[in-house]
């Protein structure tokens, strides 16, 4: 079992299951036994928790995240330790990942793909206000709630673990969604995350990222230098506006993509009211729309092929030839006969014949007497995919040089494949498969998995061939068939007639807690499921039971001192303490800060077992934590040793330059990462391999042991010494 199991933390969460495991922490299902409600409780693995200056930056920037407040934002309650442990306490959320739910669903419509957008692009507008950057906008960060609704998680924490990975390090899943000065170690502003945003929407159209991999390192070149597969050209149905929206957040330039969250909402909104809104700024990007693959069903669109300038035809030039015959007498049979088709006798033109001429060739062919639109897309099982079928005005009709033709393009023979209705509730999928020519029946099982009344499973399989009048068979689950059973009333029994009773209703054993308290040794006092819940067959119940009186308030042991120390001006300094008792009181913490060195005319300035001293001048000052141990109505409080804080000027950093000769290698793109005494320096950062040679500069004090790897492999080490 799990050694947080049934752990009180602060005498106030007790932690009772595992509901997620990550990087850098595991998530726990809590009890709030102080406000009586359910929390999630992240918990810093002890490879971190043994890293003070990770934990420093753990808890700075949790209590940022802290402030924000916003419905699409997983609400911070609580940041504290204990016995060494460190963790956040946060809303509890009913529901899953949009990676989970990507996964049971692929590529969703662009109306659910608005339906979410604009609220993941909410929570960061807010979290942008209060000055907090996302860093890492993934599907495995956004929540799926029950309701539909989505809040997103985990703001803050990649600034914390960026100081802990290098790019070749990074998990695969966040390297999909990195912008591109993310991957070349660059600065970051809130414009990252309005990236990622646009990357995690290609991933909703698309049913997959815009770019992929076998490295983390290839992913991540990508993002600098690649340009995605057209997303019309993996889902024709998205529209023409909500696709620019996507590759505007998604521009690799900084100063090209949306500059706020606001700017962005503010198209998306627009979007929403007009879903035929095109945006001009999209519209003069580099980015050309997509040619459908062949026989591929898309949407009917609208666009006006542009007219190129040419050069004249042969056939113009001909017939400027014969009109000069003409003029000096004689050809007029012959002009008749040659330019029947072109010409009209009032010398308009004669519009040509285009059935199944191919789309893409009607600007070349004719580009330099009339203009094009395609006015509709169909189906035709007779003409192939892109040949026109229609044309207005018809054949030989008359008309002035530059008049625009209207076409309909052949779609080809209509194709109807099994849409994807897994975890649809029946009502949905069944009015989705109204639109299709086919007998729908329905077929219930029991499930643990899927909700009652959601698709289990289609017959047949999505994205399978369907023919007219077929049989589509869904599977639908009815809910569970587990067995529950009601929790029994444990409090004030006697805890070895408890156990006998957990055992009678088929509940499980979990973990005894032994406090004190003023009911005889041995009785119940709490139990962590309250009576008449009904539960599963084998739910654990945690309990406290009373191991006698409360003793006499305790004074509080102190197990760490505040230590002096000496900082330049503005470093962060963080002065901690701890203490101990066992007699089940509540230990607070208030920290005093002595301008003299001596508790003579000491002010207090705050609260908790760790303080960040201030630093913002120059001089020395002496702090102490008074802690006081609770225990009913009775309390007793103890001093830590004085601590001196001593600010100087900060010493001036020398800077380096070292040039290094790029190996030969593979490719024209090398991969370099600086490290300073064994740490991280830069971020991995990539050159181009055919200019020789790259300048890395190197700001330190005092001598230092520099390492550079180019593609993975030490390339140079040395001893520098900055004076």
């Amino acid at each position: 079992m799990d050694r947080y199991i049934g752990m009180m933390l602060d005498n106030r969460y007790e932690i009772q299951e595992v509901i997620g495991r990550g990087g850098m922490a595991v998530v726990y299902k809590a009890m709030c036994h102080r406000l009586n409600r359910q929390v999630a409780v992240k918990i810093l693995k002890d490879e971190y928790s043994k890293d003070a200056e990770f934990r420093r930056r753990f808890h700075a920037e949790s209590q940022a995240v802290a402030m924000l407040s916003h419905p699409n934002i997983v609400s911070v309650y609580d940041v504290s330790h204990t016995d060494e442990i460190d963790y956040i306490v946060m809303e509890l959320i009913d529901g899953i990942t949009l990676k989970q739910y990507l996964e049971q669903k692929g590529k969703l419509g662009w109306r659910e793909v608005l339906h979410f957008a604009p609220q993941i692009c909410k929570a960061i507008e807010h979290a942008h206000s209060k000055g907090v950057i996302h860093r890492d906008i993934k599907p495995h960060n956004i929540m799926v709630l029950k309701d539909g609704s989505v809040k997103v998680a985990d703001f803050g924490i990649a600034r914390i673990t960026s100081a802990q990975n290098t790019l070749t390090r990074e998990a695969l899943g966040s390297v999909h969604y990195i912008s591109p000065e993310q991957a070349k170690g660059d600065k970051v502003d809130c414009r990252t995350d309005l990236y990622s945003l646009g990357v995690v929407m290609y991933e909703m159209l698309a049913g997959k990222p815009p770019y992929d991999g076998e490295t983390p390192v290839s992913v991540a070149i990508q993002h600098i230098h690649a340009k995605p597969t057209p997303l019309r050209t993996l889902n024709p149905s998205v529209p023409e506006g909500l696709d620019q929206i996507i590759m505007h957040a998604m521009r690799a330039a900084l100063n090209e993509r949306y500059q706020s969250a606001t700017e962005m909402l503010e198209d998306l909104e627009r979007f929403r009211q007009d879903p035929s809104v095109l945006f001009a700024e999209a519209k003069n990007s580099a980015e050309a729309e997509p040619e459908a693959p062949e026989k591929t069903p898309r949407e009917p669109i609208r666009r006006t092929v542009k007219t190129k300038k040419k050069k004249p035809s042969r056939r113009a030039i001909i017939a400027a030839v014969l009109c000069i015959f003409l003029a000096v007498g004689g050809f007029a049979a012959l002009v008749s006969y040659l330019l029947g088709d072109v010409f009209h006798s009032d010398g308009d033109l004669r519009v040509p014949d285009l059935y199944k001429t191919s789309a893409d060739k009607l600007d070349s062919l004719y580009g330099d007497q009339f203009q094009f639109e395609i006015s509709e897309w169909v189906f035709d099982d007779t003409v192939s995919y892109g040949l026109v079928v229609d044309q207005e005005p018809k054949p030989k009709s008359s008309v002035k040089a530059g008049s625009t033709i209207s076409v309909k393009v052949s779609l080809g023979v209509q194709k109807m494949s099994m849409p994807n209705l897994v975890n649809y509730a029946v009502g949905d999928a069944q009015s989705i498969l109204g639109s299709f020519d086919v007998q729908v029946s329905v077929t219930y099982e029991e499930s643990d998995i899927y909700v009652q009344d959601y698709i289990i499973r289609t017959i047949p399989a999505y994205g399978e061939t369907l023919s007219p009048g077929q049989q589509v068979e869904l599977i639908v689950s009815k809910g569970t068939n587990t067995k529950l059973c009601v929790v029994p009333e444990l409090m004030g029994m006697d805890v070895d007639d408890a156990l006998k009773k957990l055992e009678e209703c088929r509940l499980g054993k979990g973990n005894i807690k032994y406090v004190e308290n003023s009911l005889p040794k041995g009785t119940v006092t709490f139990q962590s499921i309250k009576q008449g819940t009904e539960v599963k067959e084998g739910t654990i119940i945690n309990l406290q039971v009373s191991q006698g009186a409360a003793q006499k308030t305790q004074v509080p042991s102190i197990e760490i001192q505040p230590g002096s120390v000496t900082v330049e001006k503005g470093a962060a300094t963080v002065l901690n303490v701890a203490a101990s008792v066992s007699d089940g009181g509540e230990l607070s913490y208030e920290w005093f800060c002595s301008e003299t060195g001596t508790a003579t005319n000491m002010q207090p300035v705050g609260t908790g077992a760790s303080y960040v001293a201030n630093t913002s001048a120059v001089g020395t000052k002496s702090y102490c934590c008074k802690i006081t141990n609770t225990l009913g109505e009775e309390s007793v409080s103890i001093y830590s040793n004085m601590a001196r804080v001593t600010v100087t000027e900060p010493q001036v950093p020398v800077k380096k330059t070292i040039t290094l000769t790029l190996p030969a290698g593979e490719g024209d793109v090398a991969i370099i990462l600086v490290k300073l005494d064994g740490a991280n320096y830069l971020p991995a950062f990539t050159v181009d391999r055919n200019q020789g040679s790259v300048d890395i500069d190197v700001e330190a004090i005092g001598t230092h042991e520099i390492d550079i790897y180019v593609d993975g492999l030490l390339t140079l080490s040395r001893t520098m010494t900055f004076s």
